[in-house]
């Protein structure tokens, strides 16, 4: 019977991957039968392309550990439980190892990083390019750093599990993949600065929250390598430095990415503007807030604040460290506060704020050829031809700094 069902549920698994495959390959047909080749997508959809890849790898081997995990409680077996005991009582279970749960779950857990990150990073790369009025810098170079985050984020595991007592060569080699990926995140980095690098920037809400989480991606990302060293690692780990770290570069980067996509797409959904000055109201508090809370946690951590301490007043030479914690605590309050000024924004706008017209932003991409609010099918029963690439912004000759994925091919930039 347990053969029978192994057999079953890997034809259901090849089914699914054949389907799914087959779907993709009709869609970029069709896709390209309107002209809409892989290379004219915008990188908003790259992310989300490969963000969709990531989800179903990594969520496949969360939902085996829990399965696992559910077997070991209830049906008796030992996938994570050695001979030991169970709420106190003695189990005959051997052969099981919670380190492998561990390794389940971050191999899982580091890919959900960039599943939560990668679609604001590709939304983020087109609002530079949109409200800088310039081409992407290095449009097939970020497409490829895309990809090769996707890839390099199911390799790098292992550097949450430094403390477990694994191998120094197997540390060694998750160092190195670790320290890899910072590769491709440096490039999409430095192409989003050659996007800004002389360009004729509109400071609108959706481009200072772009910029926002450019800022932080990187001075999160900064404190990334030394996490990945064993050493340094050993002596940060279960600090505040690792809060700090994955806050800034997953949590807060992440929502600014939310934020930036809210003010952007907006117009298009309801037909109306959000209002500007409430908007950069809330990003400058939000802004300074996230550094007041984070940057100090790194100093508290380097000193040796421990994370997961429900107090720390039985620990003499921290109480030296709690007006560090006061003043974070301080700016948290702040900074949840000024997030009743988006929401208020967000609500008002949808009855009051001011008529859009079907492209606000001069924005290029197929979204903004439609109707404001888009018909019920999104394009009106027309299905959009591309002859364009997604970034044509100050280009030579054109009646206008930009053109449209639409426009008629003779305006291209070659």
């Amino acid at each position: 019977m347990g053969a029978d069902l192994w057999i079953i549920s890997i034809a259901i698994f090849c089914l699914g991957a054949l389907m799914g495959a087959l779907n993709f390959i009709t869609t970029t047909l069709d896709m390209r039968a309107k002209g809409m080749t892989l290379m004219r997508m915008p990188l908003t959809c790259w992310a989300w392309f490969v963000t969709a890849i990531l989800g179903l790898l990594a969520f496949g081997v969360l939902l085996s550990a829990g399965i696992l995990l559910l077997m070991d409680r209830n049906l008796g077996t030992s996938f994570f439980v050695p001979l030991g005991t169970v709420n106190g009582v003695l189990t005959g279970h051997k052969g099981g190892s919670p380190l492998l749960w561990q390794h389940l779950f971050w191999f899982f857990g580091h890919p959900e990083v960039y599943i939560a990150i990668l679609p604001a990073m590709g939304l983020c790369s087109q609002l530079l390019s949109v409200f800088s009025r310039k081409p992407i810098f290095g449009y097939k170079a970020m497409v490829y750093a895309i990809l090769a985050i996707g890839f390099l984020g199911f390799m790098v595991w292992g550097h949450h599990m430094f403390m477990s007592g694994m191998s120094p060569y197997s540390a060694f080699a998750f160092s190195i993949m670790t320290m890899g990926i910072g590769v491709p995140s440096a490039i999409k980095t430095f192409n989003w600065l050659g996007t800004l690098w002389r360009g004729k920037i509109r400071f609108s809400s959706p481009m200072l929250f772009a910029i926002g989480f450019v800022s932080l991606f990187v001075v999160g990302g900064i404190s990334g390598p030394f996490l990945a060293q064993p050493v340094l690692d050993i002596y940060l780990h279960e600090t505040y430095f690792v809060i700090a770290h994955f806050h800034l570069i997953m949590g807060v980067a992440s929502i600014f990415g939310i934020f930036a996509a809210t003010y952007y797409w907006f117009p298009k959904m309801f037909g109306r503007m959000m209002n500007e000055p409430l908007a950069k109201t809330h990003f400058w508090l939000t802004f300074i807030g996230a550094y007041a809370i984070f940057m100090p946690m790194h100093y508290y951590g380097m000193a040796g604040g421990l994370r997961r301490y429900s107090q720390g007043t039985e620990v003499g030479w921290i109480n030296q460290l709690w007006p560090i914690q006061r003043f974070i605590s301080i700016a948290a309050f702040v900074t949840i506060a000024a997030q009743f000024i988006f929401v208020f924004n967000l609500f008002w706008s949808m009855k009051k704020g001011k008529k859009a017209v079907d492209n606000p932003w001069e924005a290029t991409t197929l979204e903004w050829t439609t109707a404001t609010p888009p018909p019920h099918d999104n394009f009106g029963g027309l299905t959009p031809v591309v002859y364009n690439g997604p970034y044509e912004y100050s280009v030579p000759g054109a009646p206008r700094d930009y053109v449209m994925q639409t426009d008629a091919p003779v305006t291209a930039r070659h």
